[in-house]
């Protein structure tokens, strides 16, 4: 009996190394898309850069998606103007 707890406890001591091990890795990998999405000048901010990663996950087309944001891009330069036309 004592054996199994104490295999059970040495399995949880391992597991949250895995995990964190696992968050940096993950945190890095981020980091390295941000950096290229900065090079690539794509104006996305890291929230943004968030959502489009787990889209393209989730099986998104990632050229679909991109006309998309640019589409987006494309409407609230639009709007702004319209907007700022309005104003004077």
């Amino acid at each position: 009996m004592v054996q199994i707890i104490i295999s059970c406890t040495s399995i949880n001591i391992k597991m949250p190394n895995v995990v964190n091990t696992q968050i940096a890795e993950t945190r890095e990998t981020f980091q390295t898309l941000l950096e290229l999405s900065r090079l690539l000048c794509t104006g996305l901010d890291p929230e943004t850069l968030t959502i489009c990663v787990r889209l393209c996950e989730c099986g998104v087309n990632p050229e679909a998606l991109a006309s998309i944001v640019n589409e987006l891009r494309r409407e609230v330069a639009f709007l702004d103007q319209s907007k700022n036309e309005i104003q004077e």
